[in-house]
C-alpha cells in the first residue's frame, strides 16, 4: 500500500471518529443542547431585530430628509428682476443644490387652485404674496446654517423650512435603539456563549480519562479539539438558523401588514439587504459556537 493511499485512509479514519464523536455527545446532552441553541437563537434574533429597526429608522430618516427644503419670500416691495437676480447669488451659497425661482403671479395661481377660487373676493386687484424662491439643499443637516446665511441677504423678507426637528429626534431614537441593542445583543452573546461552553465543559468532562490518554499514547491538540469545536460550531449555526427562519417569517409579515395600511412609509424590503443581514447573523453564530467549545477545551488539553 502507498504512503497517499495510507493517508487518505487515515485522514477518512479520523474524520469517521471526529464526526461519530460528535454525534454521540449531540445526543448525550441534548437537554443542554437545546438549552444553548434556545439562548443562541434568542441573542441573535434581538441582534436581527435591533439591525432591522436600526436600518429602517435611517431609511425613514433619508426620506423624510430628501424633503426638505427651504422657502424663501422676497421683501414685497421688491421687482421680480431684482429677486431674479438672487436667485444666482443663493445657488453659489455652499450646500445649496437647487434653486426655483416661484413668481408671486404663480403663487397666487397655485394658492386660488387649492382653495378653489375662494380667495378672489378678498385678495381684491393687488397680489398680496411676494416672489419666493425655493431651495433644495446637498445636506439637509446643513440646513439651519444655509437658512441663517440667505436670511442676511438683502431684499429677502424672511426664510422658512420645515421637517428638521422630526429628523433631528429620529436620529437621537436611532442612537438610543442601537446603544440599548448593543447592551441586550451584548448580555445574550454572553449567554449563549457561556451555555455552549458549558454544554461542551460537560462533554470534555465526561471523558476526560479519555482524553488524558490519548494526549499521553500522542494525540495532538487539535485531534482532541475537532469533536468539541465541531459541536460547539452546530449548536451555534442551528441557533443562528432558527433566528434567521423566525426573523424572515416575521418581518416579512410584519412589512406586508404595514404596506397595506402606511403605503407611503419606506421600508427596507430589498433581498439583498435581508441576505446579507442573514449571512453575518448565520456567521455570528458559527463563531459564538466555536469561541463557546475553544474556551472549555483549553484546559482540559494541558496534561
Amino acid at each position: 500500500m502507498s504512503t497517499g493511499v495510507y493517508m487518505q485512509m487515515l485522514l477518512l479514519r479520523q474524520a469517521y471518529y471526529i464526526f461519530q464523536e460528535v454525534g454521540r455527545s449531540l445526543i448525550r446532552n441534548s437537554l443542554l443542547n437545546f438549552a444553548a441553541v434556545g439562548t443562541t437563537a434568542i441573542s441573535l434574533f434581538v441582534l436581527g431585530v435591533g439591525v432591522l429597526l436600526v436600518i429602517n429608522t435611517n431609511e425613514i430618516a433619508k426620506t423624510i430628509e430628501s424633503d426638505i427644503e427651504i422657502m424663501v419670500f422676497m421683501e414685497q416691495n421688491l421687482t421680480e428682476e431684482d429677486a431674479l437676480a438672487l436667485e444666482p447669488v443663493i445657488d453659489r451659497i455652499s450646500g445649496v443644490q437647487e434653486t426655483t425661482f416661484i413668481p408671486r403671479d404663480e403663487a397666487l395661481k397655485s394658492l386660488m387652485k387649492q382653495l378653489g377660487g375662494e380667495v378672489d373676493e378678498s385678495v381684491g386687484e393687488e397680489n398680496p404674496l411676494p416672489d419666493a424662491i425655493k431651495v433644495k439643499i446637498s445636506d439637509p443637516r446643513e440646513v439651519n446654517a444655509i437658512a441663517a446665511e440667505i436670511e442676511d441677504l438683502p431684499g429677502v423678507e424672511s426664510v422658512r423650512y420645515g421637517g428638521q426637528d422630526f429628523v433631528k429626534k429620529l436620529f437621537s431614537l436611532t442612537n438610543w435603539v442601537r446603544i440599548i441593542g448593543l447592551l441586550l445583543i451584548t448580555l445574550l452573546g454572553l449567554c449563549g456563549i457561556f451555555l455552549i461552553a458549558t454544554t461542551t465543559r460537560l462533554t470534555i468532562f465526561a471523558r476526560r480519562r479519555e482524553i488524558n490518554i490519548m494526549k499521553y499514547v500522542g494525540a495532538t491538540d487539535w485531534f482532541v479539539r475537532w469533536p468539541f469545536l465541531l459541536e460547539g460550531i452546530i449548536l451555534g449555526f442551528f441557533g443562528a438558523l432558527l433566528a434567521v427562519g423566525v426573523l424572515y417569517f416575521s418581518y416579512g409579515a410584519l412589512i406586508a401588514k404595514i404596506q397595506e395600511t402606511l403605503t407611503f412609509l419606506p421600508l427596507v424590503n430589498s433581498s439583498a439587504v435581508l441576505f446579507r443581514i442573514f449571512e453575518g447573523l448565520l456567521a455570528i453564530g458559527i463563531v459564538m459556537g466555536a469561541v463557546g467549545s475553544t474556551i472549555s477545551v483549553r484546559r482540559y488539553l494541558r496534561v
